[in-house]
């Protein structure tokens, strides 16, 4: 007999404690750090859904693998474990160990791109353009219509839209274009996959242009999964199998192992290349260290080798993906406008659908977001205008969407934990008239979610 419950499947072997606050301590946290949550204290948070990067538990076998890590400057046995691990899945010529993903961004970025130069990708996330746009060039969105409609469910709403990557590519030149980029799952499209078949199609249009394919490849396994369970002919593959093909398809990609890594701190970035690759490495030993270690201790690196064994577990994967599904589903029950269906990593509240009395430009996702931590100490994340409305010329327009993402921590939170969380959510919805917009007070020129400053709107 098949049993409806999904169960963890580990067992929890130590402990952290939460300190449970009071909303007016929870007020006052907020307020004194201007509104925006990236500010407050950890401490202060009850439930934190900020981000799913780096913040997961590692397993007992990671913890023992960090005793093996050997922390020689260069050479370490370490690195060649982690090596040996990332090509078991990816085999590239070439990986290049980073602290994060935006790290392995950095370094691609700079030695490639430059002003006149467009990157095109599904949809960039935050760093991602920032490290594009940084370097002078242009980052062009072109994810499938489909995936900027939250309430529309379909299997694969992070595909790319390949008739509009080809037009794009033809209005730029392709002399113009270093390469083309798709980002599995697409984080800021809602956590929404890419399907083998768009990343076929999306390859033969890079191939048409003599152009390289990376892949953003963060939640490379929750991707995996989600082609072995949607799309056809894919239900009887392993999913090792599902991410070996999808890279086979591409000539390179970035990662930050703080996601499907399973590890706190990590990346790498990967590629065919002989002749970027050595452009990299150098910039790699100007700002993350020696090749054989890339900004990481010996017993990080170990970490991450032993995480990429795990995560392409079935049964992780199974539960990871259903523990998601059983937040959007509540919140949908409950009348709660969120992306559907659920992506791998994350919920995703449609916070332009849930306040319509705030324009996009008093910035919906944030007051939700706010709202979330003041009335239940949970701690999410916008991703909408307050992230990508500001433009590198300073004017801001509003963005696709609006929507606060509500990450969930590998193997960090129970059921009841995410039952909570339905409870705070379903209670700030049906106040939600009640809420105000937010305006600037001050900020950054790029990434200004990160450290702006906010004020309420009280007319």
């Amino acid at each position: 007999m098949t049993f409806q419950t999904v169960i963890e499947p580990f067992r929890i072997h130590s402990v952290e404690p939460i300190r449970l606050t009071t909303r007016a301590e929870r007020f006052r946290a907020a307020e004194e750090v201007g509104w925006n949550l990236f500010g407050l204290h950890a401490d202060d948070v009850l439930i934190d859904l900020l981000t799913d990067s780096g913040t997961g538990a590692m397993s007992r076998d990671q913890w023992a693998a960090v005793q093996r890590g050997d922390e020689s400057y260069a050479g370490s046995p370490s690195y060649f474990r982690f090596r040996s691990a990332v090509q078991r899945l990816f085999p590239f010529k070439h990986i290049i160990p980073t602290h994060q993903g935006r790290a392995a961004e950095k370094i691609l970025f700079s030695v490639v791109g430059g002003p006149g130069k467009t990157f095109i990708n599904n949809t960039h996330f935050d760093t991602t353009r920032a490290n594009v746009e940084f370097t002078g060039a242009a980052a062009i969105d072109c994810v499938c219509p489909e995936g900027r409609v939250p309430s529309l469910i379909l299997p694969f709403k992070g595909n790319m839209d390949v008739e509009l990557l080809e037009r794009t590519v033809e209005s730029v030149g392709p002399a113009n274009v270093p390469l083309v980029m798709v980002t599995v799952t697409n984080n800021s499209g809602g956590g929404q996959p890419v399907s083998m078949a768009n990343l076929k199609a999306v390859r033969a249009v890079t191939q048409k242009y003599k152009l390289p394919l990376f892949l953003d490849a963060c939640r490379f396994a929750e991707n995996a999964w989600f082609i072995h369970e949607r799309e056809a002919g894919y239900g009887d593959k392993t999913v090792s199998d599902i991410v070996r093909e999808m890279a086979a398809l591409a000539d390179g990609m970035t990662m930050s192992a703080k996601k499907d890594g399973l590890a706190n701190i990590g990346g790498w970035l990967a590629l065919n290349d002989d002749v970027v690759a050595e452009k990299c490495r150098n910039m790699l030993i100007l700002t993350e260290g020696f090749p054989t270690y890339g900004g990481l201790a010996g017993r990080d690196l170990d970490a991450i080798a032993q995480g990429l064994s795990e995560v392409v577990e079935h049964d992780y994967l199974n539960y990871r993906i259903r523990s998601t599904a059983y937040l959007a589903n509540a919140l949908t029950k409950a009348g709660v406008p969120v992306m559907l269906p659920a992506g791998g990593h994350a919920v995703y509240i449609d916070a332009r659908a849930l306040l319509p009395h705030i324009p996009p430009l008093s910035y919906p996702g944030q007051a939700l977001a706010v709202a979330l931590y003041v009335e239940g100490g949970i701690r999410g994340c916008e991703i909408g205008t307050v992230m990508f409305g500001l433009h590198p010329d300073g004017t801001e327009t509003p963005a696709a969407m609006d929507l606060v993402r509500l990450a969930i921590p590998r193997r960090t939170y129970t059921q009841s934990h995410i039952d909570y969380v339905v409870e705070v959510v379903t209670h700030v919805a049906k106040n939600a008239s009640q809420l105000k917009g937010y305006e600037v007070a001050w900020q950054p020129s790029a990434l200004r979610h990160f450290t702006a400053r906010f004020r309420p709107i009280e007319a």
